[in-house]
């Protein structure tokens, strides 16, 4: 797995606030109809057939929702401490620790991907790197659905919960996150913006593109 300076920090960010973050967002996609709507269509399109990958999957709530809806899912993250949670959380399915920059599967291996908000730690002169290898792994044909915050300025963050670590959480605009996935090969399917609610300060994006 290739260590970068930014995917050390990524690392020991969430191996540090894991249970903290857990449980601050454990029934957050009960809160957003909007959000829940778009990784629905997302488990449409993708349907029953195939492997999909949570990419970045934190403690693995989506991980678990996506298996709710029929798909065949694993999480992939970079936190030990946080696939203990999703393994504690979702003892029916696998979770393993790898790089969303260099992932341990084969070619055209996976009918769906899902990066929900997880590329967010990814400086901008990466993003096409990270795209070629999601592109990578999906079968011609394969869905992948990208969510984030929009915006054009960072979020820094420091010292959640009072634990001695920072993070800086990068927004883009829509357009931009299009226009890195048409270049890494990808065909736009959908794209949804909705407004901040619940104490959010920034706009949520979520793309869904097709591997050709």
């Amino acid at each position: 797995m290739t260590d970068t300076d930014f995917v050390t920090a990524t690392r020991t960010f969430y191996d540090t606030v894991a249970e903290d973050y857990a449980v601050q967002f454990r029934d957050a996609l009960d809160e957003y109809p909007l959000d829940r709507a778009v990784i629905a269509g997302f488990a449409d399109l993708v349907g029953s057939e195939g492997t999909v990958a949570d990419l970045g999957c934190g403690p693995g709530r989506i991980t678990g929702h996506l298996a709710s809806l029929g798909l065949s899912v694993f999480g992939v993250d970079l936190s030990e401490s946080m696939l203990a949670i999703a393994r504690r959380e979702n003892p029916g399915l696998r979770f393993e620790r790898g790089s969303m920059l260099e992932l341990d599967l084969p070619d055209g291996s996976l009918a769906g991907a899902l990066s929900w908000y997880s590329s967010i730690h990814t400086p901008v002169d990466e993003l096409p790197r990270l795209f070629a290898e999601l592109h990578r792994v999906l079968a011609p044909g394969g869905h992948l659905l990208v969510g984030f915050q929009a915006g054009d300025e960072d979020r820094h963050h420091d010292g959640p919960w009072g634990h001695p670590v920072a993070l800086t959480f990068r927004r883009r605009q829509p357009e931009q996150i299009a226009g890195l996935l048409r270049a890494a090969g990808f065909a736009p399917i959908s794209r949804t913006v909705r407004e901040p609610d619940r104490g959010e300060v920034s706009q949520q994006a979520a793309l869904i593109v097709r591997r050709d």
